[in-house]
């Protein structure tokens, strides 16, 4: 999924890394002949690169980015008071991560766009939710979960 460059550093090798709106870093390596980002080699080109999209396969794979921090949750629901809202496609906003906690039973998570996943959570297996990708859950019989918000600290 598509997104934004928000900054650029030098990782521990002295290559730089793209910051991207979601908290991903992705290598911007100048490499020639077999990568040519002649660009990535000074400050103008790295900003004049800001904004520019570049494909999160970390966001694809639904992976946490290194340094969120909980900063919020919701109640424990059932399968009896989960809101409406969580039921149908919606999103997080901009740099908001989420953790489903399924505490007993099993709920289905399943994200609906940019691309298609269904997962069945427990216990044992949680759900990532990516910033402003949409998504929703059902509940399978009888459950107990909650939802954990992050951002980066």
């Amino acid at each position: 999924m598509n997104r934004k460059i928000v900054d650029f550093y030098l990782d521990d090798d002295n290559h730089w890394v793209a910051l991207l709106e979601c908290a991903h870093g992705q290598h911007v390596r100048h490499q020639p002949p077999f990568v040519n980002r002649e660009w990535t080699q000074t400050r103008t080109g790295r900003e004049a690169m800001l904004e520019t999209e570049l494909n999160c396969l970390k966001c694809e794979r639904l992976e946490l980015p290194q340094g969120v921090r909980a900063y919020k949750e919701t109640p424990v629901f059932t399968q009896d008071s989960v809101p409406a809202g969580l039921l149908r496609d919606h999103a997080t906003k901009a740099g908001v991560w989420g953790r489903i906690h399924v505490l007993a039973g099993t709920l289905s998570y399943s994200v609906t766009a940019p691309f298609k996943y269904t997962w069945t959570l427990s216990p044992d297996v949680i759900g990532v939710i990516a910033p402003e990708v949409l998504h929703h859950v059902t509940s399978i019989g009888d459950v107990r979960f909650k939802v954990e918000f992050m951002r980066v600290a």
